[in-house]
């Protein structure tokens, strides 16, 4: 083949579909604020919404809004908006939503038990398929239909059984041996509930739900409730503040 047919033949063939742009974890801890919004907007039977409104009600720039939407793709109609439940829907598809996770609880006392009869790990793609823990008058008991295992079984899981995020809400002293044996039998995405900062390896996922930590955060922007507050209706910010919404806007945060 010539150089010229060759180059003909490479300009005609189809453009091969542009990479996945990588989502900043700022943006991705601000896109489940955006659904939990534009969810309240489907309710009320908004048909379309604006970049302007929803950073309105995010408590957010319009700028940082269009260019968290970008990151999904391209798909909001200049003058028009977006539609709210397409909009939700590429923003489940962008979180995971839209695929089912298996979801092992370790530490079945009261957090535990709360998470496992919790409606909101089914309405977030996620399923709680095993529970563990040590305590004799716990293993063997039934919750929701799942019978919970001894934790030492987690070494002992076959593939087919192993879940795609482990949870961990036992005492803080057992939390790392528990995440140690989550990770050796494969787990590669962890929710830490215990107050204890955890060891990984840099191949696992690791969040942290501490709500002490909340509640002295709250405490440090109560306590400076005047150097931090807001000023007048309109009025320009003077610091960081604790949205409503969830998010804590600050130098921090892209």
């Amino acid at each position: 083949m010539s150089d010229e047919q060759d180059k003909a033949q490479r300009s005609s063939a189809p453009d091969a579909p542009d990479a996945p742009k990588r989502i900043p974890e700022a943006t991705v801890l601000r896109l489940p604020v955006y659904q939990r919004i534009l969810a309240e907007l489907v309710r009320a039977g908004v048909g379309t919404v604006s970049s302007e409104q929803l950073a309105e009600l995010a408590r957010l720039n319009a700028a940082k809004v269009r260019k968290d939407l970008s990151l999904l793709g391209s798909f909001g109609t200049r003058g028009s908006g977006y539609d709210p439940g397409f909009l939700i829907a590429q923003i489940d598809r962008a979180l995971g939503v839209d695929q089912n996770w298996s979801v092992a609880i370790v530490g079945i006392g009261n957090l535990g038990r709360a998470l496992t009869n919790s409606a909101a790990f089914a309405s977030r793609g996620c399923a709680v398929t095993a529970l563990f823990d040590v305590d004799p008058e716990v293993v063997g008991e039934e919750i929701r239909g799942i019978k919970v295992r001894h934790m030492d079984e987690l070494a002992t899981l076959r593939a087919a059984e192993r879940p795609d995020i482990g949870v961990i809400t036992t005492p803080g002293w057992a939390a790392q041996g528990v995440a140690d044996l989550l990770v050796r039998a494969g787990v590669t995405s962890l929710l830490n509930f215990a107050p204890r900062v955890l060891h990984v390896p840099p191949t696992v996922y690791l969040r942290y739900v501490d709500l002490s930590i909340e509640l002295q955060v709250l405490g440090f922007y109560r306590a400076r409730q005047e150097e931090y507050g807001r000023t007048g209706t309109g009025g320009d910010e003077r610091g960081p503040l604790m949205r409503s919404v969830g998010l804590a806007q600050g130098p921090d945060l892209d």
